[in-house]
């Protein structure tokens, strides 16, 4: 593992090496890794034997995130894992909670217009039209959505004047992707966990600390002023997230549960989403046909005389298709999170030992040829299922992952369904989009370490809309 790093680029090296879409690697005395790229193999570990594969390893990065295995996404099955998961799809990721914050996401989806435009009006002396970060845009509009979702409140500090993320945000959101980064990561001392606590061969351990402890350094204080609002009687109306699992009865949480699934929440809500806006517009940009398809949708759906909203996101199937698209080309990380066999089992015709850890090539599915025709050409028709069949952003068949499946699957699709939808819709009726200066196209490269644009896209904005119908 030290002499082939990066440690996702080497398995799927192997997989190719031996022509297979399942591959047995043991790491360290006894700990089995399984690699999959196969949807048919996959919907056997995730759909028919999904109740063996139900648990999580335990590692140094779950470990350390979750606060001793307190959440959801990172538990090992068993009856800490079955509460957080009752809390999550009852009370925090329920459909009647997803429409009660709407209003709050409808303000963030505003202040996207307002900050666009106003990066445009500061730079048009110098360029004609706006230069706009578009990893940082997308990160800081989930990241901002997040907050007032759960905190409500966008910020933690002032944030800039142009409406931007301030040093705070900047920070907690950077946090927050270092996190990302190292979780499941391949880290020597979850096969060798004697040595877990004793020594960081990687480094692993330290930026974790670090980073956990930048985003809740922010975080924790409102959790505990919150409380003690609640108990003082100075807060009596639930308002966001916070107050919902500050107020759950049966049954009751702790503070540390509470901030530990905060921190497990921001980091499930952030780095798919953002990272599928990214490349999808980078695409799109490349692909002027599929720009101009994207525009005449939302002129045909929603017209020409308001801003898309929510209630059209049923509709927009051509938006939709070009995100999943960047969802099967493009995934943020090559790996799902390991499922851990709970006994022997045989899948595919292979033995599976109890406590292997099965993990689902998000790359190698989403890239298989004997699946997609022409993996590798971004293409939205694919997905489009013909007259008027919705496209959703996930696929049971996995052929690609976007948010699982399965008891482990995503709870939060409706959520990441619709703040990734309204996103690009926003953008691409907002704006006219194209590579900056005297650049013909987007570099699309690969980061060599993970699989993000190896250069953050910067676009040229301008607007496309009449002045009177962005928010003032």
């Amino acid at each position: 593992m030290l002499l082939n790093k990066p440690t996702f680029r080497w398995i799927h090296k192997l997989m190719d090496q031996y022509h297979t879409p399942i591959l047995c690697i043991r790491l360290g005395p006894s700990t089995h890794v399984v690699a999959v790229s196969s949807p048919d193999i996959a919907c056997e570990f995730l759909k028919k034997q999904d109740e063996i594969f139900i648990s999580r390893p335990d590692v140094m990065s779950g470990c350390l995130i979750s606060g001793g295995y307190l959440t959801t996404i990172m538990s090992p099955f068993g009856e800490q894992w079955r509460k957080m998961k009752r809390i999550i799809n009852r009370e925090m990721l329920s459909p009647t909670i997803h429409k009660w914050l709407q209003p709050t996401r409808d303000q963030e989806a505003d202040q996207l217009l307002k900050y666009i435009c106003n990066q445009i009006e500061k730079q048009d002396d110098i360029v004609d039209g706006g230069l706009i970060n578009i990893r940082a845009l997308s990160q800081h509009f989930f990241g901002n959505a997040m907050r007032n979702i759960v905190f409500g409140k966008r910020f933690f500090g002032q944030g800039m004047e142009d409406g931007g993320p301030g040093k705070e945000e900047t920070e907690h959101v950077a946090a927050l992707f270092v996190i990302l980064k190292h979780l499941y990561a391949f880290c020597i001392t979850d096969y060798f966990p004697w040595l877990r606590w004793k020594t960081d061969f990687d480094g692993h351990e330290k930026k974790m600390r670090s980073a956990i402890e930048n985003v809740r350094k922010y975080q924790d204080p409102l959790v505990d002023e919150r409380i003690r609002m609640w108990n003082n009687g100075a807060r009596k109306e639930k308002c966001d997230m916070l107050d919902v699992l500050i107020k759950l009865e049966s049954p009751k949480l702790t503070p540390e549960e509470i901030k530990a699934q905060i921190v497990e929440l921001m980091i499930a809500t952030i780095d798919n989403t953002s990272n599928a806006i990214e490349w999808a517009l980078a695409e799109m940009i490349n692909e002027p046909t599929i720009l101009k398809r994207a525009v005449e949708e939302l002129e045909h759906v929603v017209g020409c005389k308001k801003i898309v909203e929510e209630q059209d996101v049923s509709r927009l199937n051509y938006i939709k298709a070009c995100i999943k698209e960047a969802f099967r080309l493009h995934p943020f990380v090559s790996f799902l999170p390991p499922h851990v066999s709970t006994m022997d089992t045989t899948v595919a015709g292979y033995f599976i030992p109890k406590g292997s850890h099965v993990i689902l090539s998000r790359y190698g599915l989403g890239r298989n040829p004997n699946v997609w025709v022409d993996p590798l050409r971004y293409d939205p028709d694919r997905h489009l299922r013909g007259e008027g069949k919705q496209v959703v952003l996930t696929d049971d068949d996995l052929r690609l992952i976007s948010f699982s499946t399965g008891k482990r699957g995503c709870t939060g699709i409706a959520l990441g369904t619709t703040l990734t939808t309204m996103l690009l819709a926003r953008m691409v009726q907002g704006f006219t989009w194209e590579a900056p200066g005297n650049e013909r196209f987007i570099e699309l490269v690969e980061n060599h370490d993970d699989i993000c644009l190896a250069k953050p896209l910067v676009a040229l904005a301008k607007p496309r809309l009449p002045h009177h119908m962005y928010p003032i």
